[in-house]
């Protein structure tokens, strides 16, 4: 069977302003020092396909605007909203004040497998994406409510935060629509 592609103009996709103006999920996305503007845009990119409320730039995080955020966002830094703390500490805090379960994504003792996890569509999540290389800082491990772990099962024990990023925010998405 023959399957042809569809145009851009079939996606039916929305304006920044339809965006800024329509419903989202209830899930903020906290990058806690990460060092790849790349992953950053991807992130971004992400965020605006599942309609994430706002994302929570952290630490040596950059901001927009950057050319190489851009690269890889491809204008999705306009849309999702974003906001730049200089600790991610004070993000949590914040975050935890406003009504948000906490969640780091980190392999930790007592983890919780992304599978298992239960949402209710009624409150309101935050999720911490970590360092490419050292992961979410201890001192956030530990204020958060918990930690959820990709469960893998291959010779590598880690994946790329743009990946560990979509799966989760995509796992997210479709228990909170």
């Amino acid at each position: 069977m023959k399957r042809r592609k569809l145009k851009l103009e079939e996606l039916h996709r929305i304006s920044v302003d339809e965006f800024r103006e329509a419903r989202k999920i209830p899930l903020i996305v906290v990058l806690d020092n990460v060092r790849s503007q790349h992953n950053i845009g991807s992130v971004f990119r992400t965020s605006d396909a599942f309609r994430v409320e706002e994302i929570l730039l952290c630490g040596i995080t950059a901001t927009p605007p950057n050319v190489d955020i851009h690269k890889t966002a491809l204008g999705a830094e306009d849309a999702v909203r974003w906001r730049y703390f200089e600790e991610t500490l004070d993000a949590v805090q914040a975050l935890k004040s406003a009504g948000y379960t906490v969640f780091s994504i980190e392999q930790a003792e007592n983890s919780i497998s992304l599978e298992s996890v239960v949402l209710e569509k009624e409150k309101k999540y935050a999720v911490i994406f970590g360092h490419e290389v050292h992961g979410v800082q201890q001192s956030v491990v530990n204020t958060a409510d918990a930690c959820i772990e990709i469960p893998q099962y291959g010779t590598k024990h880690s994946l790329n935060v743009s990946v560990t990023a979509g799966i989760i925010i995509w796992d997210f998405f479709r228990k909170l629509v």
